[in-house]
């Protein structure tokens, strides 16, 4: 069994776009990708806790902070993970750049880091009890 403090699947991809609904709506419509009640999910079998694996898929507006302030980057992928603290442990021990900021939702835990390209990208650590509300 792998050690906690891993990636274990992608947990969404997050888009820039001028109109987020419509460009979600063409998705929908030309390629077929399952619209929910938080938009677009796709819902893995493999997933690791049993009942986390999914992936989400959303469009945001051009202008969002959400991929970090003056951010140059058009699209952020989100990763799940096992156990958000090891990792995020294992990340500062190797010189990682962590955004101090913490999410705490309701469907899971939530932190953010900076890839040695600048890139930000998105840490979740879904709950295994409402992963599919």
């Amino acid at each position: 069994m792998a050690s906690a403090g891993r990636v274990t699947g992608v947990g969404g991809v997050f888009l820039r776009a001028r109109d987020p609904k419509a460009l979600t709506d063409w998705y929908h419509k030309h390629l077929g990708f399952p619209l929910t009640d938080h938009g677009i999910t796709f819902m893995w079998t493999d997933e690791v806790p049993k009942g986390t694996g999914m992936t989400a898929w959303s469009a945001f507006k051009e202008s969002t902070d959400y991929f970090g302030k003056g951010s140059h980057q058009a699209v952020m992928i989100n990763y799940r993970v096992d156990d958000m603290d090891a990792l995020l442990d294992k990340l500062k021990a190797a010189g990682v750049e962590i955004d101090p900021h913490r999410d705490d939702a309701s469907y899971g835990r939530f932190a953010w880091i900076v890839d040695p390209e600048g890139n930000r990208v998105e840490l979740w650590q879904p709950l295994a009890d409402n992963a599919s509300s």
